[in-house]
């Protein structure tokens, strides 16, 4: 399965190692020790291949999924981009409430640093691979507002797109007739797109429908290279477990290395923000309350129903894996009161550039966040998975300090965060 998981009682079980020292006076124990090499970055594995994605280490496919990450014409109005809402100067967020494209959204923007190893997308986990969830924002009403269609002619119509594209899938096939592939056609809400989808023809539906995958295939193939880069919490972990010192100025204060201590013990933050990506990539009820005029989010109550029946799933047609790569789908919990409310950890890796918080961006600070963890009040949904941790301010902004911590630039070459210049390959 594509995770990595760490537990405290894990963690336990782990004996004999040797104590380390970050600076003088600055001891942990074994314990710790191994508690913190888990959450070191130098502890990511390599990047699994997707069996879903055969174009998924493509450098070419990256490429041409830069060109539509960045590019506005994928949307129904040529003014919303992948990148209007990851902004790469943004941690790959966009540092509002809840997602603004076409329309406003219900959900706050995840970062897409380090996503590539997770087995689930969305907060609700509705799809369960970076190419699959790459389509779904295209035919939102509220975010890019298109049609496959529209986004198919797209491609064919530019050549320098269509000579990316045929590069990497082959040949394309003729969409030119306008009657046989209108340019908002789609089997989503809206009515005139979904009306135009049924008039066609079902082999027509498949071609689309592959090059549309393919589309977000090569986005996902971008997003696998953007990858969260040292922290100065990871130059401490480094330090640390070579059995160094550090003479002057310490990588981390002594405010940030409390926290770190109530992080990884009293508070047991690590039982969900667990691994060098600090997320289990399960699914929690955190005992938010609904905003006003939100309606109720059901979270991965409602996402496990839907990637169940996603066409684009690693299951699904379009999909280039085999039947036994697909384990998390196949094994997945689709009902349940206890899924109820339940949304997907997300990464505390560059939270400092990821404001607000939350799946709702109801908290406009850390503060704020660590303010709820502190009380853990009865969730108004389904039933919450956190207890009160009671820190006094202090603790709490130690904590909050630590956090802050955990903020680096993205491992990826510059020139991945730019749109490419016109003509660019």
């Amino acid at each position: 399965m594509r995770r990595f998981v760490l537990t405290l009682a894990l963690a336990i079980t782990v004996i004999a190692l040797v104590p380390g020292e970050a600076r003088s006076g600055q001891t942990w124990s074994g314990k710790d020790t191994h508690i913190l090499r888990t959450l070191w970055i130098g502890s990511l594995p390599r990047l699994a291949k997707d069996p879903s994605n055969g174009v998924g280490d493509d450098p070419r496919a990256a490429t041409l999924g830069q060109r539509i990450f960045f590019d506005k014409q994928f949307s129904g109005n040529g003014t919303i981009a992948c990148a209007t809402c990851h902004q790469p100067d943004q941690g790959f967020a966009d540092g509002l409430p809840v997602a603004k494209g076409m329309g406003t959204t219900t959900r706050n923007t995840p970062t897409i640093i380090g996503t590539a190893h997770s087995p689930w997308f969305f907060w609700d986990g509705r799809t369960d691979s970076q190419w699959s969830q790459a389509l779904g924002p295209m035919e939102a009403p509220t975010e890019h507002g298109g049609a496959r269609t529209g986004f198919a002619k797209i491609v064919y119509a530019d050549p320098a797109y269509r000579r990316m594209y045929e590069e990497i899938f082959g040949s394309m096939p003729d969409i030119s007739d306008g009657k046989r592939f209108p340019v908002q056609a789609a089997p989503i809400d809206a009515a005139s797109s979904r009306a135009a989808w049924n008039a066609m023809a079902a082999a027509d539906h498949k071609t689309v429908n592959r090059i549309f995958a393919n589309i977000g295939k090569a986005i996902a193939a971008y997003e696998r290279l953007i990858m969260p880069g040292p922290s100065r919490f990871d130059k401490y972990v480094d330090t640390l477990l070579k059995g160094g010192d550090q003479p002057g100025k310490p990588t981390l204060s002594e405010a940030e290395i409390a926290g770190l201590r109530l992080f990884i013990g009293e508070g047991k933050c690590t039982q969900c923000h667990n691994g060098p990506l600090l997320t289990n990539n399960e699914f929690h009820n955190t005992g938010l309350s609904v905003k006003t005029k939100t309606p109720e989010d059901e979270g991965r109550a409602r996402g496990a129903l839907k990637v169940r029946k996603n066409p684009f799933n690693c299951l699904g047609a379009y999909s280039d894996a085999g039947d036994k790569d697909c384990a998390e789908l196949d094994f997945i919990k689709f009902e349940g009161a206890d899924l109820l409310a339940r949304f997907k950890t997300p990464t505390l890796r560059n939270v400092g550039l990821t404001a607000p918080y939350m799946h709702d961006g109801q908290f406009s600070s850390l503060g704020e966040v660590l303010a709820h963890y502190n009380q853990a009040p009865d969730a108004p949904i389904g039933k919450t998975d956190i207890l009160a941790l009671k820190f006094s301010p202090q603790q709490l902004d130690q904590l909050r300090q630590f956090l802050l911590s955990l903020d680096s630039p993205v491992n990826v070459s510059p020139e991945y965060l730019l749109a490419p210049k016109v003509g660019a390959r």
